[in-house]
């Protein structure tokens, strides 16, 4: 049966080791470790995890074994994006194979499609799977804009029902669920207790690969407890891990701060550089403002 997503989701970092190789085993350990914090769902393979970095046979092992990890215990959506339609539908169909609950894809990066090329582009994915997918919109860094009508339009394909919304506009959330009604179920992306006060019903997020307690807590409180003032004191407390990794230095920051915590994950790969000498200090202080304890250091 198919799982309803919602809750705070961890886009997830690649783990690699000391020589740059994916480290499957510190992979596994990470899955365990956010799943038994208590994260509502995971996604390996987004821009986070370096997946234009990776090939094609490291972006199955690292699928393979999230997915063998997380054993049903949250939902896993796999980063199927590819800048080509048959590579799309290809590694979607590869995540239906080895088990995924959903994928996210970002457009075409490069091509900047127009609106009945995107059309055409999710159409032929949804055709090619059975299991939902989540379109991520995030003009950024895809040079395209799924604005709320082509959200609408995109949302008249039975598999398309979840969008990562990550720009910085709430109101794009309150737009999609005008237009989109039950058809669309809207993801935060940078913004999550937001988006969750906007009408979205879940948050792919960058910082819970830092804090996944504290971020799947903001979303509880919020959406289920009812409790604003709760919510809005923790949001206010983990504001410097949501800001640390919200920028450029999202990848490296995050994996500069795990080493931090005693969680050694490995460096980013090219072109992507470690975090800079001159910024690990502020690193280490925007951890330990927002309570989490580092190797060595109690916060």
């Amino acid at each position: 049966m198919t799982k309803t997503f919602r809750g705070t989701y961890t886009v997830m970092i690649t783990p690699f080791d000391a020589d740059g190789a994916i480290d499957l085993s510190a992979t596994a350990d990470f899955v365990d470790w956010q799943i038994t914090s208590g994260i509502h769902g995971l996604v390996p393979l987004g821009s986070t995890g370096e997946f234009l970095s990776m090939t094609d046979d490291e972006k199955t092992a690292v699928a393979q074994t999230v997915i063998e990890t997380a054993a049903g215990r949250v939902p896993v959506l796999i980063g199927t994006g590819a800048e080509s339609t048959d590579d799309v539908i290809r590694y979607s169909r590869e995540a239906e194979r080895l088990g995924a609950d959903g994928v996210m894809i970002i457009p075409p990066f490069y091509s900047t499609p127009t609106e009945d090329e995107l059309f055409h582009h999710y159409k032929r994915i949804g055709e090619a799977i059975s299991i939902p997918i989540m379109i991520y919109n995030n003009p950024a860094t895809a040079n395209v804009d799924l604005t709320p009508k082509i959200v609408a339009r995109l949302s008249e394909i039975d598999t398309v029902s979840y969008i990562k919304e990550s720009t910085m506009d709430v109101t794009r959330i309150r737009d999609i669920l005008e237009f989109c009604g039950d058809r669309m179920t809207v993801f935060g992306g940078i913004m999550g207790y937001e988006s969750f006060l906007a009408g979205a019903e879940g948050w792919v997020a960058v910082g819970s690969n830092l804090m996944p307690k504290e971020m799947a807590e903001i979303f509880t409180l919020t959406m289920d407890d009812k409790n604003l003032d709760a919510a809005r004191a923790l949001y206010k407390k983990v504001l410097p891990v949501i800001r640390l990794v919200g920028g450029h230095r999202y990848v490296s920051a995050s994996k500069a701060g795990l080493a931090a915590m005693g969680r050694y994950v490995g460096e980013p790969r090219p072109p992507r550089l470690p975090l800079p000498e001159n910024e690990l200090a502020d690193m280490r202080d925007a951890l330990l403002r927002s309570g989490v304890e580092l190797a060595g250091v109690t916060a």
